[in-house]
């Protein structure tokens, strides 16, 4: 005989992947984002940045969002590949 989660016996139980009542997952992409925007906030100095042909001087929060949104991007369009493998 196999228990049903919805039986009575599960009533009460929090889901292993929720800390009160939260996903962990939204959990964690809200501690990532903040800390990234942290991140983001202590590096105010203006910088070099060289590309192949030409620099350009920016704040590095710039650069710094630009290679997190490249990486996002990446992540996301990457994220099925993966698990198709």
């Amino acid at each position: 005989m196999t228990k049903n989660p919805d039986s009575a016996s599960f009533s009460g139980r929090k889901k292993k992947s929720e800390i009160a009542g939260i996903p962990t997952r939204v959990i964690a992409i809200v501690v990532i984002a903040a800390l990234a925007l942290w991140f983001l906030l202590a590096n105010l100095d203006p910088v070099k940045i060289q590309f192949w042909f030409f620099t350009v001087t920016a704040p590095l929060w710039i650069a710094l969002a630009g290679t997190l949104l490249a990486g996002g991007v990446l992540g996301y369009l990457l994220k099925g590949r993966w698990a198709n493998r």
